[in-house]
């Protein structure tokens, strides 16, 4: 099935399909398990993490945007923790030094900019 988008043949796009069953899930620390969509610009983070499982403090030169879907997560950004529940979103700046921890079973979105070519 073809979707035609308005402007599709005016600016010459063209649509690609990714099906997220056909990712390979990648444990990238115990318990954080992820699949990776990459765009020319962005890269989204699919993530599945078991309770108790944690992300150790780091930070990275990419802007990123945290999107808790399932579970209840603490998510710590400058010293200072904050437990989240789904709805939540979180902008993590540039080089800001963060963490996290799942407190439930929990699923995350993740918005990367520029791509993160470490998850490739």
């Amino acid at each position: 099935m073809h979707i035609n988008f308005k402007y599709e043949s005016m600016y010459n796009l063209s649509m690609s399909h990714i099906d997220l069953n056909q990712i390979e899930e990648k444990e990238v620390v115990p318990g954080i398990f992820g699949k990776f969509v990459h765009s020319d610009n962005i890269t989204l983070a699919y993530w599945r993490i078991t309770a108790g499982s944690s992300l150790p403090e780091h930070k990275h030169p990419h802007e990123q945007i945290v999107n808790l879907l399932e579970g209840t997560f603490e998510f710590t950004m400058n010293g200072k923790t904050k437990t989240v529940q789904p709805g939540t979103a979180i902008i993590v700046p540039s080089n800001v030094l963060h963490s996290g921890k799942a407190i439930t079973d929990s699923k995350l979105i993740d918005v990367f900019y520029p791509v993160r070519e470490d998850y490739k």
